[in-house]
């Protein structure tokens, strides 16, 4: 029975809220939906995450657990198959957490019946993406996931929103044509247990001996498809608008798990299923990544728009996610998975509270404010939080991802170095490295214009502070950051359990 498997109700409970807020009536119902099933999805990822522990425990080392089949079209080999390990457990519960205080975060949303049957869709395209080991049903749910962007932005985002939804879509979609290319490919070199061709991820590391000029073709294919969604430079120039122009729980969505399933998808399939090519090319795509991770940070000093600043703050940090699973290294690896969860969480934080002060001062613009410490403490000093994980501050999420990605870095970089095969990837860990400190420049200097000195415009003496739900979303992200900071053993855990001895076969990884 397809209902015996956990990992389909991460598909069924987004389905039945959208049923639910088809028959919905009025705004309380329409909140009663999405915060119910919301909680039902945080609830369902702490049932999983403890069952995938009590197993893990209990000795077994199979690269997937809850794994199971179900044939969708024979013809071409398509199964709904699903699997998860601690990568997946970790995104899965990353995921709910935010889709939960986006749903507080969008109380007072315009047209809440039809904004929450997208932003649900778009949440049923990511849960269904991170339990897929389907290539084919794996870039199903991917699409599910982009295609509700454009409506949230071009309807419910303000500024120049039809322009952004629009190059958001245009450049996705090219990354989706690049990425189904490739996976095309994939199945096309790849032989199943039953010795015809198939999409499951399983059988394609059990049984498949992808060529290694196959692999050069194809590796760049994907590895760039789920790069545009990743912000990889030069192919970044999307998510500063789309993040612009997005409606608050859009955003937090945006870059806290859509732009996560990139980082994934270059893991999961990229280097996974073609470690050769990605151990060969990997140097072009580090100097990419390494760029995005220098330049995103750059930018950010140089904006005014309190979005933009996050925006382009997400391009290098999500750099620094792809930059680290490059160095083909179990310790950046790690680094990098727990980078995808402090950033998803810490910039879903950012873009609520951006819209929260948007929303009272009606402005984004830095120079227009100041002072807010005094009018609005609670939404300051969250923000002061939310800067301080990004920078790296000991004790928040932040500092661990960080450090992590660092020193696995240089160990690859070492390596690499002493056996005589460059200096390369050393000399990238160290310009990466550089990225520490202009984030402190830009994050210090907008909590000082923003927060500190003098009330710019006495209209903003009148504004309120944080409403009771915009205070359990940021609480709700707070706790969370603050607890992969105060608890980095477990969530290492958590994910080496996807590093076994056979991974370590597959990647060449040490």
């Amino acid at each position: 029975m397809i209902f015996d498997n956990i990992l389909i109700y991460f598909v069924v409970i987004p389905l039945i809220m959208l049923g639910g807020l088809a028959l919905c009536r009025n705004i309380k119902q329409i909140r009663a939906v999405a915060v119910t099933g919301s909680l039902a999805l945080l609830a369902l990822s702490v049932v999983l995450l403890v069952q995938y522990l009590e197993i893990r425990a209990g000795g077994n080392e199979d690269p997937m657990l809850f794994v199971d089949s179900w044939t969708w079209f024979a013809p071409l080999n398509i199964n709904l198959a699903v699997g998860v390990d601690g990568i997946s457990v970790a995104m899965l519960l990353l995921s709910s957490v935010i889709v939960l205080a986006g749903s507080f975060a969008s109380w007072t949303i315009a047209q809440p019946k039809a904004f929450f049957l997208w932003l649900i869709l778009l949440s049923t395209g990511v849960f269904g993406f991170f339990i897929s080991i389907d290539l084919f049903t794996m870039f199903m749910f991917y699409e599910v996931a982009l295609i509700p962007m454009y409506l949230l932005i071009g309807v419910w985002g303000s500024g120049n929103k039809n322009y952004s939804a629009m190059k958001l879509t245009l450049m996705l979609m090219g990354g989706s044509a690049f990425l189904m290319l490739g996976l095309i490919g994939i199945y096309y070199n790849s032989t199943g247990a039953d010795g015809g061709h198939t999409w499951d991820i399983l059988e394609i590391v059990k049984y498949s001996n992808i060529s290694t000029g196959w692999q050069y073709f194809l590796f760049p294919m994907t590895f760039v498809g789920f790069g545009v969604l990743g912000a990889m430079f030069p192919f970044h120039t999307w998510s500063p608008d789309g993040h612009a122009s997005a409606p608050t729980a859009v955003s937090m969505l945006h870059a806290g798990v859509l732009m996560k399933l990139g980082g994934y998808g270059c893991f999961r399939v990229a280097i996974y299923l073609m470690p050769q090519a990605a151990h060969d090319l990997s140097i072009i795509f580090l100097i990419l990544t390494g760029i995005s991770v220098v330049y995103g940070a750059f930018s950010a000093c140089v904006q005014t728009d309190l979005k933009y600043i996050n925006a382009y703050s997400s391009v290098s940090h999500c750099g620094l996610v792809l930059f680290a699973i490059l160095m083909l290294n179990s310790t950046a690896m790690t680094g990098a998975i727990m980078q995808m969860l402090s950033h998803g969480l810490m910039t879903a934080l950012f873009f609520a509270l951006i819209g929260m002060i948007y929303g009272r001062t009606h402005t984004r613009d830095i120079r227009q404010m100041g002072g807010l410490m005094k009018i609005m403490p609670f939404l300051a000093v969250c923000y002061v939080i939310a800067g301080f994980a990004s920078l790296g501050l000991p004790g928040l999420s932040g500092f661990v991802a960080e450090m992590t990605i660092f020193v696995g870095s240089f160990e690859a970089g070492m390596a690499n170095y002493l056996s005589g095969a460059g200096s390369t990837r050393l000399v990238f860990t160290i310009i990466a490295c550089c990225s520490i400190v202009i984030t402190a420049v830009y994050i210090l200097r907008v909590v000082g214009k923003l927060l500190l000195g003098p009330v710019h415009d006495k209209h903003h003496l009148e504004l309120t502070d944080a409403t009771w739900w915009e205070r359990v979303a940021t609480i709700m992200l707070i706790v969370a950051v603050a607890g992969i900071g105060c608890f980095p053993n477990f969530f290492n855990n958590l994910i080496n359990t996807t590093f076994t001895e056979k991974i370590f076969t597959v990647l060449g990884m040490n």
